[in-house]
């Protein structure tokens, strides 16, 4: 490498790494069991559909990424925000469901039946989703969702 490029390639380190290492994830340590994911899971249900933002905060992750069945994302703080404007979950009846355990990620797969009310408009969508838990501590924060339509037959 010339001394041209190292310049230009610590210069580059200089200015990306911090902005690098902010968009990094968060991490995870300890070791998670699927019956912890299903109490997190149950849990992050319970505060949805009684919109308990406090509850909220505590259990998404800052580096939350919530991929809709519409395709929409959306970050912890935007999501927060969704349901504290108007988007109601009020029920959410997961089905099928199936965990899988890596260490200190938990990735849960099922279905769901849920009642939900966007924009003032009731619809009942049904999904089958992922859903992923990383130990964190001694909590476990929910990490990822992505969802796709079922249609309805």
């Amino acid at each position: 490498m010339t001394i041209k490029a190292l310049r230009y390639a610590v210069l580059a380190g200089l200015m990306f790494g911090p902005m690098m290492a902010a968009a990094k994830a968060e991490g995870c340590d300890g070791a998670i069991t699927a019956e912890e994911a299903l109490k997190a899971e149950d849990a992050r249900y319970a505060a949805q559909t009684k919109s308990d933002f406090d509850a909220m905060q505590k259990l998404f992750g800052d580096d939350l990424m919530y991929v809709h069945s519409t395709a929409a994302i959306d970050s912890k703080a935007s999501y927060i925000e969704k349901q504290r404007g108007g988007l109601k979950y009020r029920v959410m009846k997961p089905s099928d469901v199936k965990v899988r355990v890596y260490g200190c990620l938990a990735i849960i797969t099922g279905q769901g039946d849920y009642e939900v009310t966007v924009d003032g408009k009731d619809t009942t969508p049904h999904l089958r989703y992922t859903a992923i838990w990383a130990k964190r501590g001694p909590d476990l924060q929910f990490v990822s969702w992505e969802s796709t339509a079922i249609p309805k037959q």
